[in-house]
Formats: C-alpha cells, sequence, structure tokens
C-alpha cells in the first residue's frame, strides 16, 4: 500500500480506519472542515468515523498517520468516543459541498462538484486544494454527460453561498452500496433542506427502505415533504406493516387522504392493520408471510424462502394452510421450520414436516405477552389467527424489537458509548 499525500474525498469515504495496533476503529462517512474568508482553500480539520451502531465520531485530522487507497492509520493515543456533533463553522464536505453548484472564475460558467481533493502540506497540515466539477450535458436531448473539470480552489466560487434546489445524485453515488440502515443514519445527522433533497433523489424502492429505518419524527417530516402522489407511491413500496405505523403517525385527514390516493390492493393491508391498536400482535403483524397449501412439496418451500427480498426473520418459517392462499387464509395448519426443510427430501410434501406443538396467537395479543411468547420458544416470528383459525399475518421478532427498544433508539445521542 502506498501512502498519498492527496486523497479525494469520495473514494476516502467508506475506508476503515485502523489503529497502530491494526484493529478497526471504524469507516470513514465524511471529511470536517472549515471554509476560509476569500480565495483561502479550506482547512481540514478531520473526519467523521462511523464506529458501532450507527455512532459517528470525531477523528482530528492531527491523528491520522496514512491515508492510502485501501485504509486510514491512525497515530498512538486513545480516541474520544464522543459523539460527533457538527460545530458552528464546520462544513461536511460530502453531505454539504457536493452537487453543489458553483462558478468558474475564467468563465462564469456553472458547474456541479462531483468530488473535491484534499492535499498535505509540508507544515502536515491538510487543506482541500482541488475540486473536480462537471458541466452542464450536451448533446442530442442532452444524453451526453459534460465534461469533468479538475481546478483549483481559487478557481471557482460560490461555495459559501445558500443554495436551494442542491440536488444529490453525486452525494447517493458514493454512498450507493451502504444498506438502507446506514443511509438512514448518515441521513440522521443532515439538516432537514440535505435530508428532502436526498429523498427527492432516491428511488421509491430505495426511499421505502431507508423509511423504514428512521426514526418516526423523521419519517413524518420526510413523507410530508413529498408531493402526494409520490408519498403515496412510496407508502406502496413499504411493508404494509411498516407503512401502517407511519400512516399511524400522521393526522387522520392527511393518512386517509395518502390511503385513498394508493392502489386499492396495496391500502387495503395497510387499512386491515391501522384497525388494531399498535401495542398488539395485530399492529404488530406483517400480512404478508410465506403461505403454502399443504400438498405444496418441500422443493416448493425452499425456493420461496430463498427470496432475497424477504427479511431473515421472515423467510425462517412457511405458514401452511387450507385455501385461499391470501390473508385471511384458510384454516391454519401449522408452521414448517426452514431448518426441518433442509433435513427432507425435496419430493416430500410440506404437511409432513408441519408442527403443530405451539399455538398461534390472536391479533389483540398484547405486546408483552407477544414478547414472552417468542422468548419462551425461542421463535424468531409467530403466526396471528383469527377466531376462527384463519391465518391474518405473522410478527417476526424485529418488528418487536422496535417496539420494547426506548423511544429514538436509532438516534445515536442514545446509546452514548
Amino acid at each position: 500500500m502506498s501512502t498519498t499525500t492527496r486523497a479525494y474525498v469520495a473514494r476516502v469515504a467508506g475506508l476503515p480506519v485502523f489503529d497502530p495496533n491494526g484493529d478497526q476503529v471504524g469507516r470513514v462517512r465524511d471529511v470536517v472542515v472549515a471554509l476560509r474568508i476569500g480565495k483561502d482553500a479550506p482547512r481540514v480539520l478531520g473526519l467523521a468515523v462511523e464506529i458501532q451502531a450507527r455512532r459517528r465520531i470525531f477523528v482530528p485530522i492531527g491523528r491520522v498517520t496514512s491515508i492510502d487507497p485501501e485504509a486510514v492509520v491512525l497515530t498512538t493515543g486513545t480516541v474520544s468516543l464522543r459523539r460527533f456533533d457538527k460545530r458552528a463553522g464546520e462544513t461536511l464536505v460530502l453531505s454539504e459541498l457536493l452537487d453543489r453548484h458553483v462558478t468558474l472564475l475564467a468563465t462564469g460558467e456553472q458547474v456541479t462538484v462531483v468530488d473535491m481533493a484534499m492535499e498535505r502540506t509540508r507544515t502536515g497540515d491538510w487543506l482541500m486544494t482541488r475540486v473536480a466539477a462537471r458541466k452542464e450535458g450536451s448533446g442530442l436531448r442532452g444524453r451526453r454527460r459534460g465534461e469533468v473539470l479538475q481546478v483549483e480552489w481559487d478557481e471557482v466560487s460560490g461555495f459559501s453561498l445558500p443554495e436551494d434546489g442542491q440536488g444529490a445524485a453525486n452525494l447517493l453515488a458514493v454512498f450507493e452500496k451502504l444498506r438502507p440502515a446506514d443511509l438512514a443514519g448518515v441521513m440522521h445527522d443532515l439538516s432537514g433542506k440535505r435530508r428532502a433533497e436526498i429523498a427527492a433523489a432516491l428511488d421509491d424502492e430505495r426511499l421505502a427502505d431507508v423509511l423504514e429505518e428512521m426514526d418516526e419524527d423523521e419519517q413524518v417530516e420526510l413523507l410530508s415533504g413529498l408531493e402526494d402522489e409520490r408519498a403515496a407511491d412510496v407508502l406502496e413500496a413499504m411493508a404494509p406493516d411498516d407503512a401502517a405505523d407511519l400512516l399511524g403517525e400522521l393526522p387522520t385527514e392527511e393518512a386517509e387522504r395518502l390511503l385513498e390516493l394508493m392502489e386499492p390492493d396495496e391500502a387495503g393491508p395497510v387499512r386491515s392493520l391501522l384497525a388494531y391498536s399498535d401495542d398488539t400482535a395485530g399492529g404488530l403483524m406483517t400480512p404478508e408471510p410465506v403461505i403454502l397449501p399443504p400438498n405444496a412439496t418441500v422443493a416448493e418451500a425452499l425456493a420461496r424462502i430463498r427470496n432475497a427480498d424477504l427479511s431473515p426473520a421472515l423467510a425462517a418459517q412457511v405458514y401452511v394452510v387450507r385455501p385461499p392462499y391470501e390473508t385471511p387464509t384458510g384454516r391454519y395448519l401449522g408452521t414448517a421450520h426452514f431448518q426441518r426443510l433442509l433435513r427432507e427430501p425435496p419430493s416430500a410434501l410440506i404437511s409432513a414436516v408441519v408442527e403443530t406443538d405451539i399455538d398461534p396467537l390472536p391479533p389483540d395479543c398484547p405486546l408483552h405477552d407477544l414478547t414472552r411468547h417468542l422468548a419462551s420458544y425461542n421463535l424468531v416470528a409467530v403466526p396471528i389467527v383469527d377466531s376462527e383459525q384463519r391465518l391474518l399475518g405473522a410478527v417476526t421478532v424485529d418488528d418487536v424489537l422496535d417496539h420494547v427498544l426506548p423511544q429514538g433508539w436509532r438516534d445515536a445521542r442514545a446509546r452514548r458509548g
């Protein structure tokens, strides 16, 4: 590995950070700089590093021994685990400066920032010295992407000016491989304006996944900032139980308006869930577990749980019922656990491996009884049935955890140390 004296921020993002002993501290999520008056290049103050539980800490740039294409290495000494909070006068390069429109001083042309480079000086300080910017696209119907220029910091202006409609395409390109929970963590530390710009740039499926990982207040803020048609599309892309939870946080009139805009077959399950209290099995369940008839084979069951869109908890078991096979189904017959399926011949009927020794729960089962049931039988999910033994859905352990953990648990400020 070769140490460099110049590093582009988009390439530094995501790099692992190691202490001198070779132990990983976390991963770089942003670079913190101080903008200066006039044409002086911004001074790099340090790195925003994400450690466990989506918490960010600040690592002063003076603690950095080397930055190479594979890792960032720190000097000896301890790292403060205090949560990073941006102070007055500090700017996050990726979160706030990428996608900005700035002006080339030589021509007066407006360009879009796609990356920035920081450079170590002879004194050991790091400065943000270069800007990679893209000109507007040209060619037939604007399909050609514009030329990318490399210019010195003092050759552009406009970084300190407020900007509406900044966009987020280049920021999202940096974080495109992040899991939804991690992207939600990145967005948590941004301003409301920047979160809205990122939400506008995400497609419906990706935004739905990210919303499911956010606190209720942030969910409501982002959804309320969308046009009604877009908000309805995003709700359709969410899991029905998560969509119901979010709609339950909205004023009744607003929630009803969005439900009316959703496709009827998407809105129906959500309306059903809204009829239950959110601290009962009915309010927590998903109406879309894996359901099969008793004459299905083990091979068919394994094929269904291989679906990458299923959460691990939902894929852990298959529910066997009489027709119809959409919730509410016909009579619930039992559960086939995936470990048992793996031990059986693919041609075997699933009815031969169904387990009936653990009773399902009713939709009005309170949260504390539901939690005790999951813990008592070491389950990751439990079927929910009505008084006629029709399967209504299933409650997974991750949905229960969302409700038993303290309010705001996703906020890193609630998990110091």
